[in-house]
């Protein structure tokens, strides 16, 4: 591997479904020679695009695991993944930006910023990644990219500013027109390999020299030369605008836009420049990571090579040959031979394969340096776990995961299908963070709890291939919760009389609604009416109990538990003694505080044509819908509601049905909101159901 790290770019594709992220990816791979075909992603050749590797995955025409691969463009090494749109693969694209220091935004020139493109943007922010936005299709009819450009500014609030122009829109597009250079760039051959560089046609010279006094307008923010040079009103280089640009978007102030048509193979050489010339490499990042050792102080990290190792397993695969674990080393060397160790655990793990990955292929390599992302075989990890030198105390922040919304029973069909279902939920469970599995402690039914149905749905399908796992599912659940709505005393005593010492605690306090999260635990007892040694037994009583809610036995959140008064016994206390007065004093209060049902509502975009709004809208008030807002965007309108989960299960045969097939959605989960009096009672009644089935 070569070592000039200031050559070296980690990046991220993301974007809302269908915006053309795969088939971006396949013409880079193709341009940087790393592949000498280009397939489509839904292929009629059956080949299928190269990162999307998985059988579902050339079936469906859509990305569900994230895939890393590499290539070089001018004589700059760039790593790439390649992620999923949909938002139930959220995981994927939240750990991929984890380890990555640029990424590019890729936005449809019809469909502009849509629902998704805004979850995407959020999670760059959070991890604080730069990006330069692409925006795709420029092809299509009703393209429009400076309206794309507004959007940006306006719905996503960056400073987006366009650094080329199109020749030509719809079918006439035929290139693009560079307002650093002031050149038009034409892409012939047969797959458009070949730029050809020509003066800027008569009829847009006047609409480019204004469009590039914009640009430079707003990147000499980022340069006090520029500022002179605009002052001076001298003719302005290119290298003094290149080095504003980058500096803005490394900054995250700044977002240059580029225009093309992966489909079309147009303007994708353009942006690998733009990688290469504004996005950061591993140098111009800061990485920081927890010393353990002094109270979890930052500690930043260096890309060096000499300086001890601190890496970061973000993804694992399961392959033929045994476990895949995808890491980015973030300081110092992993080579083949070396001992590292897992800070989760402490244990030491000697290192016998390094691989780089193409898609699903893989080449074996000697050692990942300081900056690059590689993988390992044969290391015993889980997601998210940190490799040091040993004597290390370092361990990096681990990604945001988000709770589950959506849970489905599983039961295989035989006792063949039991211990593969067994291997499977293992491995998936252990690949994907938002993917669990338990079993039933009352029904005995392996339930799979995910982040929506398609989440699921590919997980049991990918049970039945992979595993060849014949498995019944049963109908989806929602992860409903219980909380309170008003405040409760409770003063009880536990007592228990054995042979020998017996069992004492009295505990005396109230619970109230905590809006803020989902427990608070506060200690008001002044004068021993507890010793102190038993508070944490009350505590951990306390929490016990928020598994399973006294009312209908679903996950408590938002209490905030007070004692204030209590007593114990010289002999007869314990620990034991009162934790249980603690759960007894939970249940006596709890249903005098009035509990009620909370349920998962998400946030539904649905994309239809104009003629079909009334319709859509319609189809979501029946579903205990709220609009939140409709806007018309050409032929197009974009319908923004608020729906429970609960009622959206088949909602998409539905809507295509009624919409001619022409609408599309994306949902994903908001907040959670108190369910009405009349769907409570159905909720308890299919509770009190499932028990007596179960009994």
């Amino acid at each position: 591997m070569k070592s000039d790290i200031g050559k070296v770019r980690n990046i991220g594709i993301s974007a809302h479904i269908d915006s053309g992220k795969t088939t971006l990816t396949e013409r880079v791979l193709y341009y940087t020679n790393r592949i000498h075909a280009i397939h489509d992603v839904k292929g009629k050749d059956g080949v299928g695009a190269t990162m999307d590797s998985m059988e579902l995955e050339k079936e469906r025409g859509i990305t569900i695991a994230s895939a890393a691969t590499y290539c070089e463009w001018a004589d700059h090494e760039i790593n790439i993944i390649d992620t999923p749109g949909h938002v139930d693969f959220t995981i994927e694209v939240e750990r991929s930006l984890r380890v990555l220091d640029g990424a590019i935004l890729v936005l449809c020139s019809v469909g502009g910023v849509q629902s998704q493109s805004i979850t995407v943007d959020k999670q760059m922010k959070r991890y604080n990644v730069p990006c330069i936005a692409f925006v795709n299709k420029c092809d299509r009819s009703g393209a429009d990219p400076f309206r794309v450009v507004s959007q940006l500014r306006t719905k996503l609030d960056h400073n987006a500013v366009a650094m080329q122009i199109p020749i030509g829109l719809e079918m006439d597009f035929i290139g693009v027109v560079d307002l650093i250079s002031m050149k038009a760039m034409y892409f012939e051959g047969d797959n458009g390999q070949i730029v050809r560089l020509g003066e800027i046609p008569e009829s847009l010279l006047s609409e480019a020299t204004q469009k590039r006094e914009e640009m430079i307008d707003a990147v000499s923010m980022f340069s006090d030369e520029l500022t002179e040079l605009i002052l001076e009103e001298k003719e302005i280089p290119e290298g003094p605008i290149i080095e504003a640009v980058r500096r803005g978007t490394l900054a995250r102030e700044l977002t240059p836009v580029f225009l093309g048509s992966a489909y079309k193979n147009k303007g994708v050489q353009p942006l690998l420049d733009a990688v290469t010339r504004y996005l950061p490499c591993p140098i111009d990042v800061q990485n920081h990571a927890l010393d353990m050792k002094n109270g979890e102080s930052a500690v930043q990290l260096e890309s060096d090579v000499d300086k001890p190792t601190v890496a970061l397993a973000f993804k694992l695969e399961d392959g033929h040959y045994g476990q895949l674990t995808y890491i980015r080393v973030y300081q110092g060397t992993i080579a083949k031979g070396a001992t590292i160790v897992n800070m989760r655990n402490g244990k030491k793990l000697k290192i016998g394969r390094v691989v780089r990955m193409h898609a699903d292929q893989m080449e074996d390599i000697d050692s990942i340096p300081a900056g690059y992302i590689g993988a390992l075989f044969g290391v015993e990890c889980a997601s998210g776990d940190t490799f040091v030198s040993p004597g290390v105390n370092l361990t990096m922040t681990s990604m945001y995961v988000p709770e589950p919304v959506i849970s489905l029973a599983i039961t295989p069909k035989d006792n063949k299908s039991q211990i593969n279902m067994s291997k499977a939920l293992n491995r998936f469970s252990k690949e994907d963070p938002t993917f669990r599995t338990y079993v039933d402690a009352e029904t005995n039914e392996t339930i799979i709890e995910g982040m929506g149905e398609l989440h699921l749905e590919v997980y049991v399908e990918r049970m039945r291939r992979e595993y060849g796992t014949d498995v019944t599912t049963g109908s989806p659940r929602v992860a409903y919760r219980e909380t309170i709505t008003q405040r409760a005393d409770f003063n009880y005593t536990h007592k228990k009389q054995t042979g020998g010492s017996g069992q004492y605690g009295r505990i005396a306090g109230y619970v109230e609604p905590y809006p803020d999260g989902d427990f608070f635990f506060d200690n008001e007892i002044v004068g021993g009416a507890i010793p102190t040694q038993f508070i944490p037994a009350c505590e951990k009583g306390f929490r016990q109990c928020l598994t399973k809610g006294p009312k209908l036995e679903f996950p408590v959140t938002g209490v905030k538990v007070v004692i204030n008064d209590g007593a114990s016994h010289a002999v007869d206390s314990s620990d034991m003694a009162f934790q249980a007065a603690a759960r007894g004093a939970f249940r006596e209060a709890y249903l005098k505080a009035k509990p009620v049902i909370h349920e998962p509502i998400m946030k539904v975009v649905v994309e239809t044509p104009t003629e079909f709004q009334g319709a859509v809208m319609g189809l979501l008030n029946q579903r205990r819908g709220i609009i939140v807002g409709a806007q018309d965007e050409g032929p197009q309108c974009v319908i923004e509601s608020q729906v429970p989960l609960a009622e959206m299960f088949g909602f998409s045969t539905v809507l295509r049905s009624s919409t001619q097939g022409k609408a599309q959605f994306t949902m994903e989960f908001s907040l959670y909101r108190q369910v009405p009096q009349s769907v409570a009672e159905k909720v308890a009644e299919e509770v009190a159901l499932r028990k007596k089935s179960a009994a």
